[in-house]
């Protein structure tokens, strides 16, 4: 079967090339001989910004090339990533307008300690880190998919009271035995969705759901100093290269430019510039309007959700200050990615070279040259 990777996935393999060769601490050793993985170099997943921190805060860490201002945007933005957004009219006014829909309190409820959040196990555990993306056939005049009429392109489990919540989606699993070529066994879970206590009637016939766990943070600021023309180069959409791996650009529309540029975020690519993902969840996830998402998700057939007050100082206004986004777009833009874990085990180098054996890992072993090369000085310019 041919396998197809997202050029997104391409373009993070190659910032694994970004590695240098110095020591972190504690390290000892690398590859060695004609052809041989440099692993020590290796395990720089982030080259010059990387840091050497394994602990339960090891993806809270700021670029150890952050100059004092922009240290200060970092903790500045930290603090607004974890704080929760009140419902409106509440006593402190720049943090609230909360809602009236919306999937968590703040950014950290989805992302908590800036990691990867997971699906459920259970069919009856609420979606904490996890949401379903909702559309039917078709995209606007922009190339975005076309959502749901009564319940929008997001389900929204929560909301404020007075107003009903979208709905509860639920999980069930199927397990699948099979076994690998040498016999051993194995079992998988096959996830089906549905979405239960429907607010609004039921969802449209050929409506198409998208589960959509939430990414980790790490790393956004060096792929988004990655110049577009090496992106594009690594694209490989008809496998010319025969390698059985395929890479497709996705264009987006950019809400600043107004115009599609290159999507670069999200599971699907599509946001094209941090700052664009990171209003987009504040609209989308906690319904907090901003400038370039100056609505909230209420479709014409919630009227509670539409007469709900909003938290704009005046009534109306955009919810997130300039300066909040700000920060917390710098924050997002920062993150350090931490150092790979026991690089040094004989049993994680094996794994690289199985990698590199089947032609998972050329591209980022070098292979473009300076092409996938990112300056200090990049990450997290706006």
């Amino acid at each position: 079967m041919r396998t197809v990777m997202p050029w997104a996935l391409l373009a993070g393999l190659l910032l694994a090339a970004c590695a240098d060769d110095e020591s972190l601490p504690g390290e000892a050793g690398g590859g060695s001989g004609a052809g041989a993985l440099d692993y020590k170099a290796l395990s720089r997943l982030g080259g010059t910004t990387t840091v050497s921190v394994a602990n339960h805060d090891a993806f809270a860490q700021a670029v150890p090339t952050l100059d004092p201002e922009r240290e200060d945007a970092f903790f500045q933005g930290n603090a607004i990533f974890n704080r929760g957004w009140a419902m409106a009219p509440a006593s402190v006014k720049d943090m609230d307008g909360l809602g009236p829909v919306f999937n968590a309190t703040n950014c950290s409820g989805c992302h908590f300690k800036d990691g990867r959040g997971r699906p459920p196990v259970e069919p009856d555990e609420k979606f904490l880190s996890m949401l379903i993306r909702l559309s039917v056939p078709g995209v606007d005049a922009h190339g975005n998919p076309l959502p749901e009429p009564a319940y929008g392109g997001q389900l929204q489990g929560n909301s404020v009271p007075g107003v009903p919540s979208e709905g509860r989606a639920r999980v069930t699993y199927t397990e699948v035995a099979g076994a690998y070529p040498d016999g051993t066994a194995y079992a998988l879970r096959r996830p089906a969705y549905a979405i239960d206590d429907l607010a609004y009637g039921p969802l449209r016939a050929d409506v198409m759901m998208s589960p959509r766990v939430a990414p980790q943070m790490i790393g956004l600021g060096l792929l988004e100093a990655v110049p577009e023309a090496t992106v594009l180069a690594l694209a490989d959409p008809d496998d010319a290269d025969g390698d059985g791996i395929s890479g497709r650009p996705n264009r987006v529309w950019d809400e600043t430019l107004g115009q599609l540029a290159l999507g670069r975020f999200g599971w699907k690519a599509n946001e094209p510039t941090i700052r664009q993902q990171v209003l987009a969840a504040f609209n989308g996830d906690m319904g907090i309007t901003s400038p370039m998402f100056p609505e909230d998700h209420c479709t014409p057939a919630q009227a509670e959700c539409l007469a709900s007050p909003d938290g704009g100082t005046p009534p109306g206004a955009p919810e997130l200050r300039d300066s909040f986004a700000d920060v917390v777009v710098s924050y997002s833009s920062t993150l350090a990615v931490p150092a790979q874990r026991r690089w040094q085990d004989a049993d994680v180098q094996r794994g690289r070279d199985l990698f590199a054996q089947v032609g998972v890992l050329p591209a980022a072993l070098g292979g473009h040259g300076e092409r996938g090369r990112v300056a200090d000085d990049d990450v997290g310019e706006a």
